[in-house]
């Protein structure tokens, strides 16, 4: 099958990337183009800098986990991404624990927040970037159903703790964006990081190997 983003300005297609994310999501997300991948598993220290500002600590982190994951296994391009919510000038991460977790969706409730994805593609001394930006509205949200949500367990592997694609999909009044941003990984844009790399889109087979 002819790969959808080749033509004839596009490196020849090497077939295979590898993922340094342990993300499902982000496996699921690239199983829906059909890339064909291989975790890499790494470790990253994900300490914001300072008043470092959110596509900033977004972008360093995307970037670090695509590098180190080619590093530790640098035969085929690899693919780094991370996702925040901000708002108010805070950076939501994942909560660790069910009063981190109200704490933040009262915050969300009701208002607008960003959710933001950078992603980063590293091949050989080569490393280039994206950055989706998305705007999610929310109702309001009430102390039961927040409470609730926490018992799901959903909440806990979660930026700003809520999955818009699982059960938090629920205080979504409206988003501005790419929704697979929202997800974890936006998806034209890791359809452009692979074209610049040779890796083809909607491919015959896709396999998963966790290593």
């Amino acid at each position: 099958m002819q790969a959808p983003f080749d033509d004839n300005t596009s490196p020849t297609p090497v077939s295979l990337l590898q993922l340094a994310s342990k993300s499902p999501r982000r496996r699921e997300l690239l199983d829906q183009i059909g890339v064909r991948y291989r975790v890499v598993v790494i470790n990253v220290d994900e300490t914001r800098d300072g008043d470092e500002g959110a596509e900033a600590y977004v972008l360093r982190l995307a970037r670090a986990k695509a590098r180190a994951g080619y590093d530790a296994s640098p035969s085929s391009p690899t693919l780094g991404a991370d996702t925040i919510v901000a708002v108010d000038n805070k950076i939501l991460g994942k909560p660790d624990s069910a009063v981190s977790s109200a704490a933040m969706l009262r915050l969300l409730s009701g208002r607008s927040h960003r959710v933001i994805t950078a992603l980063a593609m590293c091949e050989g001394t080569r490393l280039e970037h994206r950055i989706s930006c998305t705007e999610v509205h929310f109702r309001k949200l009430s102390a039961t159903e927040i409470d609730s949500y926490w018992r799901t367990g959903e909440a806990a592997d979660k930026a700003g703790s809520y999955g818009i694609q699982g059960f938090g999909a629920v205080f979504v009044e409206r988003i501005h964006g790419s929704y697979s941003g929202v997800v974890g990984l936006p998806l034209q844009e890791t359809a452009e990081l692979c074209k610049c790399f040779g890796i083809p889109c909607w491919s015959d087979h896709v396999e998963v190997d966790v290593q």
